[in-house]
């Protein structure tokens, strides 16, 4: 077999078939992680988060 192809077969397999568990916990994490964020945040700091994005948002 040529390994070219053998390579392409394997990369295929890879990215294709996705663990359903594993996924469950990347979405997990991202949505702890965002709150876990916000909370360590002080009231001030998220104000100019939020500021700086209305600008980006509304500049365009």
């Amino acid at each position: 077999m040529d390994i070219n192809k053998l390579a392409s077969k394997i990369t295929k397999k890879a990215t294709e078939e996705k663990n359903p568990h594993a996924q469950a916990l990347g979405r997990l994490g991202g949505l702890v992680g965002g709150y876990a964020r916000a909370k360590k945040l002080s009231a001030r700091r998220k104000k100019e988060i939020a500021v700086k994005a209305a600008q980006a948002r509304w500049s365009k």
